[in-house]
């Protein structure tokens, strides 16, 4: 059954958009009518999603996109080429963009601790303010932004001092963001996923990968395109 048109003449600004859950994002967001900014890091992965897009949902407008989000200039000149674009600021923006740089507490640099609040947190906020900022300049009827934060960001994990305090300030971000954007109708989430099968995890142990999966009741990740296929209207992530 094919997902309704619920997004047509939406535009959707999802950074991160070259892998992983960002891809799956992309990808659902185009699904339900949107024209999507896919932006990464590097252009080629944006460039590799938006064929993906060109293929799933042909006909649509989206573009790919490179940024660097923990830079104000870099998120600057994006916003900028996507109002040269479409006219149009986004509606709709979804910061997938993360890293990690894993490494105990007692072992861990400041040049690892600040490199992932930069990308994670920093990034985050970049991109609310300016999608906010396009929004609110524009006069147009509200919009939405969603930040991914993590069950880290509640837990704590080993090793992950620096990507658990970025993933925590995701969400007490947003949680300032929706207080102070609601009166301009611009609702703001955060996501809090699981253990999800992306690049990231590629990079974790894989016994460390086993101790996750266990933890699970399916006995495996999550996948970032949801766990079942879309059925009468309804998308498990």
């Amino acid at each position: 059954m094919a997902a309704p048109a619920r997004l047509k003449s939406t535009l959707a600004l999802v950074t991160g958009g070259g892998s992983g859950i960002g891809r799956a994002v992309c990808q659902r967001l185009a699904q339900e009518g949107a024209s999507v900014a896919v932006v990464d890091l590097s252009i080629d992965s944006a460039n590799d999603t938006l064929r993906r897009l060109a293929r799933d949902a042909p006909g649509q407008d989206h573009v790919a996109l490179a940024a660097d989000v923990s830079r104000s200039e870099s998120v600057r000149a994006l916003m900028e080429q996507i109002q040269s674009r479409f006219l149009a600021p986004p509606r709709v923006a979804v910061n997938s963009a993360g890293i990690t740089r894993d490494e105990f507490l007692l072992r861990l640099s400041e040049e690892a601790f600040d490199s992932v609040l930069n990308v994670n947190l920093k990034g985050t906020f970049l991109i609310t303010q300016a999608v906010a900022q396009s929004i609110v300049t524009s006069g147009q009827d509200g919009g939405s932004i969603i930040n991914m934060g993590s069950i880290v960001g509640k837990v704590g994990n080993l090793g992950q001092g620096n990507y658990a305090a970025s993933k925590a300030g995701v969400e007490g971000l947003t949680k300032t963001a929706a207080k102070e954007l609601a009166k301009f109708g611009i609702c703001c989430n955060t996501i809090l996923p699981g253990f999800i099968a992306t690049p990231m995890t590629e990079k974790v142990p894989q016994k460390v990968l086993d101790k996750f999966a266990g933890m699970i009741p399916l006995g495996r990740l999550g996948r970032p395109e949801g766990n079942s296929p879309v059925r009468k209207g309804v998308y498990s992530l």
